[in-house]
């Protein structure tokens, strides 16, 4: 198997290193799990021959941008950006559209893209992101789905696959982007390496999501998730938050879906068990008053929704 990873000046320097890492330690011991297992070759590709990451790490590029046709896997890294202004500024960069270009030269019917983080945002440039599923950072979700509509965004889930496009999240989702990879190669061997470097499997973001974070503009969404902090222990009922905020059931629904890709339910939901983590991890509250605190009748709803959620 022959992986690819493209990079630039300014590209996320432990998210690269984590992929680096990851593949290199499958290959040195792919014999101990499956003699069979043919090697996992990494290239790195770039527009010079030597990338600077955000970490001052120096990478050494053995192949141009123009030499991608024999991948079987390109990797597009993080771009080193945290917000939706930067993101756009690397992308309209000369070295952004350099990387975009250099992705979409590549025929996604023979070589598999996978991307982690803002990658995905170069991904989506080069257009192979198009009325597919993919994940990216769930806190420029908002800024994506601007950029890219007809993309069917799920911030939840940690790793996407779609046919031959894998899209991972925020940052260290680059770590479970490359186990999915080599996973592909040997199941055994993807759990050999997850058990070498202590790596938990992690496939939900939504542990992760702080919603207040997701600047989500829609003041109906914004009044709705105020309305709905303000009283988390009390029963939800949405066509009744729906009268106080002065709009229909079904508006209420469709502005919510279209800010944040969700239900009502499944938002306050979310609101509950992020309230339900800070009370656990800042009080010494039993898990049945934090239920109670949060809206649910008894701790072991509570502790199965929690478990769901890992």
């Amino acid at each position: 198997m022959h992986l690819g990873m493209v990079v630039q000046d300014g590209c996320f320097g432990s998210a690269v290193a984590s992929v680096i890492d990851i593949v290199r330690v499958a290959d040195s011991v792919r014999g101990e799990v499956d003699s069979s297992i043919q090697p996992i070759e990494l290239s790195i590709a770039a527009q010079r021959k030597r990338v600077s990451t955000t970490t001052s790490m120096t990478l050494h590029a053995d192949r141009p941008l123009n030499d991608l046709a024999d991948l079987d896997v390109l990797i597009v890294p993080a771009l080193g950006t945290l917000t939706g202004p930067d993101t756009a500024e690397a992308l309209a960069g000369a070295p952004g559209r350099s990387v975009i270009r250099a992705i979409a030269s590549v025929d996604l019917t023979t070589t598999q893209v996978a991307a982690a983080c803002t990658g995905v945002f170069a991904v989506a440039e080069a257009g192979f992101v198009d009325h597919r599923r993919a994940t990216t950072s769930w806190f420029l979700g908002p800024e994506f789905r601007r950029r890219y509509p007809t993309v069917d965004l799920d911030l939840d889930t940690m790793v996407v696959a779609d046919g031959n496009l894998v899209t991972a999240g925020a940052a260290f989702a680059h770590i479970d982007l490359a186990l999915s990879l080599i996973r592909q190669v040997s199941p055994d061997l993807a759990q050999h390496v997850a058990k070498l470097l202590l790596i938990d499997e992690r496939p939900s973001q939504s542990a992760f999501v702080a919603y207040e974070h997701l600047n989500h503009d829609d003041p109906v969404v914004v009044d709705f998730e105020r309305r709905v902090r303000a009283r988390l222990d009390e029963p939800f009922d949405v066509a009744e938050v729906a009268r106080d905020i002065g709009i229909g059931r079904r508006t209420l629904e469709r502005r919510i879906r279209t800010a944040i890709n969700m239900t009502p339910l499944g938002f306050v939901r979310r609101l509950r068990l992020e309230r339900a983590r800070h009370l656990s991890a800042t009080t010494d509250l039993t898990t049945a008053d934090i239920a109670l605190r949060v809206g649910y009748a008894n701790a072991e709803t509570l502790r199965a929704l929690l478990r769901s959620e890992r």
